[in-house]
């Protein structure tokens, strides 16, 4: 018996407005320990405050994973396009 998880993809925006791309099954978890604890990457532990920009959905840690790679891949401008797209849509 498999208990499914939701998998999401998030952007943070860093404090010097750079991205940061990861995937996990509790974004609020996430956030805090990337804000406030040693659980977080190392790329934004220099990088505080962070705050979460554009989350996504994924069926498993396997799609998670290919499509923060697929994020990772994308130009600082099409990163940005897809934050603001996701953005405008939660307004």
């Amino acid at each position: 018996m498999s208990t499914a998880q939701t998998w999401f993809v998030y952007f943070l925006r860093c404090n010097d407005n750079s991205l940061y791309a990861g995937i996990t099954t509790d974004i609020e978890r996430r956030l805090h320990e990337h804000n406030y604890t040693k659980l977080g990457a190392k790329y934004t532990r220099a990088k505080r405050p962070v705050t979460l920009v554009f989350i996504e959905k994924s069926e498993n840690k396997s799609s998670a994973s290919k499509r923060e790679y697929q994020l990772k891949k994308l130009t600082k401008d099409q990163k940005e396009r897809l934050v603001s797209t996701y953005l405008d849509t939660i307004k």
